[in-house]
């Protein structure tokens, strides 16, 4: 089996494939010896030298060298006979007489083997694709490095005037033979490398603009190098460029007219300005939901601020501003205000001077002490709430450039941020951002955002803030894409064909109150996420909870299971709550299943998940036949024997689950293929078992209501929680349920209502008491409650890609046309499935044959 890192190289992938299938590509070139450049081959500049000039049969001769060489080695290293190495010289003899040629033949080797990979695979490596970018980068930088050394030449051959060197300067350069004049050959040759000078900055700005939006993924949880190491040699090296044709246009003198040389100097000077205000970038972002009165730190950095502010004996103050907005669009436009826009809030502490890093080898200007101290609200959209209000914070600076003092105004602008002045704001404020970062485009009117989007886009986003946010590698499944589908659409339909094509709006998000419910679904589901992420961790990360599955799809899996058969799932009716569902057995030995009230993460915080589950002896197997025992023993609390050092007897909270009735016989009609809701069941209680050492402290602040248990004679149950009811849902016909993912986990009729507040309170600070556990080495840890024979092996495909990755991949393949194989260079770097990822097709598969449920 390849490795990962084979994997994520185009060769990688072709190795993979059948040899039928690409024979056809290695006509010119030697299947053989095509094995033995490996993926070498993708990672020289084939593709990006086209053409016949100069620079182009320099690079191909030095490409042919490094074939050869590469080519021995592979072969001696491979122990290939001294056959192998005779052609390989045959070859290098061959293709000496003409070097372009080669690059053209393993062009059309590369490009062929790019279209077999993206019709097997539907996807290229993204490795692949950031190694192209480079690499066209690099040829271009090149390509101009060689034309200023023509220009170079070219005025020595005008001062010198020698016979000797028109002719060499003809050859160079392929003037054309009707004798054109040096003087017309240096205008067009500087006016041709200004234009590639142009060309080369469009790519760096493309580049800082990827890197900006990677940024803003991150804030939902995308992984994100934020080294700006490689921005910053990208910027450098176009001033050298830039500073060089400088020179040459002022040496040029009376050797160009005024018209030309005016015109010259006017689109060096917009190549400068626009590279030097594109290089001030926000390096650390400010929280994008900000609180009044509260602390937060931000800083920018100068990319070129080595280069034009080394030598400055005082270096610009920057200062931090927030701006609606509104003011944020205006700051956009081409003729947008200057340094004097208005802030919309009081910053304290608000600027602080760039300093320059020799070490670090960066100027960059660091806020440790920002804080909002109010701020202005602006007249709002139709129905718009205060947490749909988006702001930012302008960072802006100044200086003047070069000997003539040329002024230069600095401004960049902040993700968009929520400014809220209470904690119960926070739910809704998280809400908006989530929304802003998943699906906004890059180049935007500030802060415009799409206000319904793709499902299978939603899905994406959700699983990335749940596994980054969670602090864990498993992602949701498949399955919970059905749940999640289910409860946003209010629709029951268990065909995941039903949601594939569908969209959600901002609305059904976080505006929209759920039916039957007092929340909305994103309030909904971060309340999971925060109980989750401060008590569940590694339960989930174990694969010990299934969470995201209705009420009446656990009647269906349970109903046929072992009496004490029983599963975790994330309670549907409050936020924030973790059910246990198990089989219990009425007096005709009939199968009922019965939900314990869920737990909070404050009840978690008295007692561990792990630990419920332990006192409960009814509970005797993890669905499906999984002995809770072995799927729980690692969570489970040691318990002390005997006396601690201080001679006390160590008192325990114990949860009990008591019966108030007798369970009731089902009707005789009740079906248990197409279950209802309607149990007929009993309401439980759950009690706790109070010991005589037990004092008052050891119960904090609880939401239910506890009744003083001073008051009770010893060991007396207490009741405080009562049996878990959900409202009446029809169940659809299981027959109909099938998943046709590709991935073992990837990445309307709804009552309309006015904006709202979340009304919730913040989450206290508590310390669920499994957290003190080995979280660390949970990831690794078998997988429990899950059988694995059913899913496909989670190594077999590449990582997820964050939302919108297609939107970075246009930027990274724009320009490549010319060598991208035609439509083939407008592919996405992952062709999505349904749900986000490229595999095998699962929709043969039915959930209820589908053991892991």
């Amino acid at each position: 089996m390849p490795s990962k890192h084979q994997i994520m190289s185009l060769w990688g992938l072709v190795s993979q494939m059948p040899p039928e299938k690409l024979q056809r590509l290695y006509v010119d070139f030697p299947h053989h010896l095509r094995h033995l450049l490996g993926d070498w081959l993708e990672n020289q500049p084939w593709e990006f030298l086209v053409g016949s000039d100069v620079f182009c049969h320099n690079m191909a001769s030095t490409l042919l060298s490094a074939t050869v060489q590469h080519l021995q080695a592979s072969a001696r290293k491979q122990g290939e006979g001294s056959a192998i190495l005779q052609h390989i010289s045959t070859l290098e003899s061959i293709y000496q007489r003409d070097p372009l040629k080669l690059v053209a033949t393993f062009r059309q080797i590369l490009q062929g083997e790019k279209k077999a990979v993206m019709e097997q695979f539907r996807h290229l490596p993204m490795p692949f694709h950031w190694k192209q970018e480079e690499l066209k980068f690099n040829t271009a930088l090149q390509r101009l490095q060689h034309r200023v050394g023509e220009i170079r030449l070219l005025q020595e051959t005008l001062q010198q005037g020698t016979e000797a060197g028109q002719v060499s300067l003809h050859s160079l350069i392929q003037t054309p033979a009707n004798g054109t004049e040096q003087s017309e050959a240096l205008a067009s040759l500087l006016q041709d490398t200004v234009g590639e000078l142009e060309a080369v900055q469009a790519l760096v700005l493309k580049r800082i603009q990827i890197w900006k939006r990677q940024q803003q993924l991150a804030g939902n949880g995308a992984p994100f190098d934020e080294s700006m190491t490689l921005l910053q040699e990208r910027c450098e090296s176009l001033v050298d460029i830039y500073s060089q044709l400088q020179q040459e246009v002022g040496a040029a003198g009376g050797e160009l007219e005024p018209k030309t040389r005016a015109a010259l100097i006017s689109r060096l000077d917009e190549v400068l300005r626009i590279l030097v205000t594109s290089s001030f970038l926000v390096e650390k972002q400010p929280p994008q939901v900000l609180k009044t009165q509260t602390k937060f730190s931000a800083g920018v950095r100068f990319l070129l601020g080595l280069r034009f502010l080394g030598a400055s004996a005082k270096l610009p103050l920057v200062r931090a501003d927030m701006v609606t907005e509104k003011q944020a669009r205006e700051l956009s436009m081409p003729q947008g205000p200057g340094a004097g826009a208005e802030s919309t809030g009081e910053i304290t502490n608000n600027t602080v001077p760039l300093e320059i890093s020799v070490s670090g080898n960066c100027c960059s200007a660091l806020f440790k002490n920002l804080l909002l101290k109010k701020i202005k609200r602006c007249e709002r959209k139709g129905t718009e709430s205060v947490t749909e209000e988006k702001c930012a914070v302008l960072f802006s600076t100044s200086f003047t450039l070069g000997p003539n003092k040329l002024p230069i105004q600095l401004q960049a602008l902040s993700l968009p941020l929520v400014v809220i002045v209470h904690g119960n704001q926070d739910n809704n404020a998280k809400a908006t951002i989530l929304w802003d970062n998943a699906f906004s485009e890059m180049d935007r009117v500030p802060f415009v955002v799409a206000e319904r989007v793709p499902w299978e886009k939603m899905c994406e986003t959700l699983n990335l803030k749940f596994m980054a946010e969670v602090g864990t590698n498993q992602g949701l499944l498949p399955e919970h894409f059905l749940f999640l589908a289910q409860k946003i659409f209010n629709d029951n339909s268990l065909s995941i064909e039903a949601f594939q094509h569908r969209s959600v709006s901002w609305s059904q998000f976080n505006k929209e109150i759920l039916l039957g419910r007092g929340f909305t679904f994103w309030q909904w589901f971060d309340g999971v996420l925060d109980l989750t992420k401060r008590c569940l961790k590694s339960y989930w990360s174990d694969r010990l909870i299934i969470g995201f599955i209705s009420k009446q799809y656990v009647t269906s899996l349970l109903l046929n299971e072992p009496d004490g058969t029983f599963l975790l799932r994330f309670s549907d009716s409050e936020i924030g709550g973790i059910t246990i569902a198990h089989v219990i057995r009425g007096q005709d030995g009939s199968p009922q299943i019965e939900n314990i009230q869920p737990f909070s993460a404050k009840d978690l915080s008295i007692r561990s998940l792990g630990d419920r589950i332990r006192d409960l002896a009814q509970l005797k197997n993890l669905y499906p036949k999984k002995p809770k025992d072995e799927a729980f023993r690692s969570h489970y609390k040691h318990e002390q024997i005997g006396k601690d050092g201080r001679g006390y007897v160590p008192a325990i909270i114990k949860m009990t689950v008591e019966r108030d009735q007798t369970i009731p016989t089902p009707e005789p009609q009740m079906s248990t293929t197409v279950p209802t809701y309607d149990l007929g069941m009993a309401p439980d209680s759950m009690t706790m078992r109070i010991s005589p050492d037990m004092v008052s402290q050891v119960y904090p602040p609880h939401s239910h209501s506890i009744p003083s248990y001073q008051a009770l004679p010893l060991e007396e149950s207490v009741n405080v929680l009562r049996s878990f009811q959900e409202p009446h849902l029809q169940m659809p016909n299981l027959s109909e349920m099938n998943l046709p993912f590709d991935q073992p986990h990837p990445h309307r009729g709804l009552l309309p209502c006015q904006p709202q507040e979340h009304a919730m309170s913040s989450p206290e600070s508590l310390l669920c008491t499994d957290v003190t556990m080995g979280e660390n080495s949970c990831l690794n840890q078998p997988v429990g409650g899950f059988t694995q024979g059913t899913w496909v092996g989670e190594d077999m495909f590449p990582p997820l890609l964050p939302p919108t990755e297609q939107d970075l991949t246009k930027l990274l393949l724009e320009g490549q046309g010319e060598s991208a194989g035609g439509s083939l260079g407008a592919q996405p770097l992952l062709q999505h499935s349904s749900y986000g990822q490229s595999g095998i097709s699962m929709s043969h598969l039915d959930l209820r044959a589908n053991p892991s449920w």
